[in-house]
């Protein structure tokens, strides 16, 4: 069997395999706080998955995951990821591990785009020519331009610098990532599109997830599951998105969650998940709209353009169907997107 060294050397195959992540009973209470930050805070995310952590000011999100990657210590329980305590490893090699991508981004300003991706494959004394082919495939994950690797970050719009965050944070093909906020700067525009950016490249790379974030739509868009916290880190509930919009445990949830559950369940089906109206031959209308795009989104567009049918396309740009006002309704009202989860891989 290849000892750790040998294998981060070898460069981008150093972690291949996204880890499960435990928390058992976590606590955390600070010198001088009546109460604790966290309190018997237990869950279980699979290999692979993306776990939101939302809830209000307060509920310990950030403190969570600082907690993962021990950059602050444990008062009780204990987190194992992959199986294996994360208080059985050094905090630096622990933290070599983590992909990281944060709400500052936090490139380095002084390197180029291409030596802050390579920032911890560095670190891992991988050979230059690994590194060298990590980066560009990187840049060409993450959907930019080859030259841009000469760039420094000054020279990059807000949302060019999340990317280049994302790949720095997938640099050394880590089992964990860990995403604090990652689009809160950013306008609502580039927002929507670097969240949708993610999603794609999560389905290729499937790395598991931790994601805070206080947006509930964020969370709901984002998750395979949701942690709710309330005040002093307490779970209020661990689901799926469907789960928590359909059967919200309590009051408290409900209440963070939103009266507007029934719309915000329409964000969890596509119009893949739809059956569509057969074109029949008609000519395709001027508004288009993908067959990956939620049902939300459809019929925003649907009520934005007068209530005039969309043609549906496919990922090739081929008509795959018609959806209309109508359509949508009568699905809404025999409750037929009640199941629907969030895009599969």
């Amino acid at each position: 069997m290849r000892n750790d060294i040998t294998a981060q050397q070898e460069g981008p195959s150093a972690y291949p395999e996204a880890a499960t992540l435990e928390l058992r009973d976590v606590a955390k209470r600070y010198p001088g706080q009546r109460e604790p930050a966290i309190s018997g805070l237990s869950l279980s995310v699979e290999a692979g998955e993306v776990c939101v952590l939302v809830g209000p000011s307060g509920s310990g999100k950030t403190t969570a995951m600082r907690l993962i990657n021990r950059m602050i210590p444990l008062s009780a329980g204990d987190i194992l990821l992959g199986g294996r305590s994360v208080l059985d490893r050094e905090p630096d090699e622990l933290r070599r591990g983590i992909g990281y991508c944060i709400q500052q981004i936090g490139l380095f300003p002084h390197l180029t785009v291409a030596d802050n991706i390579a920032t911890v494959p560095r670190l891992l004394r991988w050979t230059k020519a690994r590194i060298d082919a990590r980066v560009q495939e990187l840049i060409e994950l993450i959907g930019l331009d080859p030259e841009i690797g000469t760039r420094y970050p000054a020279q990059l719009s807000g949302g060019q610098r999340q990317r280049v965050g994302v790949a720095r944070a997938l640099a050394a093909d880590p089992p964990l990532m860990l995403m604090d906020e990652p689009f809160g700067a950013i306008d609502p525009i580039n927002r929507a599109r670097l969240q949708d950016e993610f999603l794609r490249l999560h389905r290729r790379v499937r790395k598991t997830v931790v994601f805070v974030t206080h947006d509930i739509d964020e969370a709901i868009k984002m998750g395979d599951r949701i942690a709710i916290l309330r005040e002093g880190g307490k779970l209020a509930q661990y689901d799926t998105p469907a789960e928590i919009l359909t059967n919200p445990t309590d009051e408290f949830v409900a209440q963070f969650v939103g009266a507007d559950r029934a719309l915000k369940r329409l964000g969890l089906a596509t119009l893949a998940d739809v059956e569509l109206i057969a074109p029949d031959g008609r000519k395709p209308g001027e508004g288009r709209v993908s067959r990956r795009s939620t049902v939300r989104d459809a019929l925003s567009k649907l009520l934005a353009s007068g209530g005039r049918p969309l043609t549906v396309v496919d990922e090739q740009g081929h008509v795959a169907g018609v959806v209309t006002l109508e359509l949508l309704g009568g699905l809404l009202a025999h409750g037929d997107l009640s199941g629907a989860q969030r895009d599969a891989p």
